[in-house]
């Protein structure tokens, strides 16, 4: 199964002390892959775009996903999005965006395992203090579709 992450608003793209801040911890955002945060994009991108490939399997009449990107137990899966700051080429991760499958219509989930489309993610990464969104990213701020 294929799917797609496209982050827009990104907290740093603001003016204001708090942008300034972001920018000058040089904090960015990265997909987490097991215990690494890789395609990691600054906090004043003007967009991010996460491509990856998780497997989906039937067990007893239901649809269940893994992989390297998929964390959580059986029934509360889920892909991280996480921020921290870089200095040279170490990312001290201080924040997760935690984007739930139980979130994802069931047809949907179901499509893209049985087709080949792409289970796309759209959000905003920006939340309502301005900083950079964390915890469990719920619809309607997480729309999922199929391309």
């Amino acid at each position: 199964m294929r799917i797609q992450i496209e982050g827009r608003d990104l907290p740093a793209t603001k003016d204001g002390p708090q942008a300034d801040a972001l920018r000058l911890a040089n904090v960015h955002v990265g997909v987490q892959r097991a215990k690494e945060v890789v395609d990691r994009y600054p906090a004043w991108a003007d967009k991010t775009t996460w491509h990856l490939a998780i497997t989906s399997r039937e067990v007893d009449g239901l649809l269940d996903v893994g992989g390297d990107w998929v964390h959580g137990r059986p029934g509360a899966r889920f892909l991280y999005l996480s921020w921290g700051n870089v200095t040279g080429t170490t990312f001290e991760m201080f924040r997760r965006a935690k984007l739930m499958f139980t979130d994802i219509p069931t047809d949907l989930l179901r499509a893209a395992h049985d087709g080949n489309d792409v289970l796309t993610a759209g959000l905003g990464l920006t939340d309502l203090a301005g900083g950079p969104i964390c915890a469990r990213v719920r619809p309607p701020a997480i729309t999922w579709s199929l391309q």
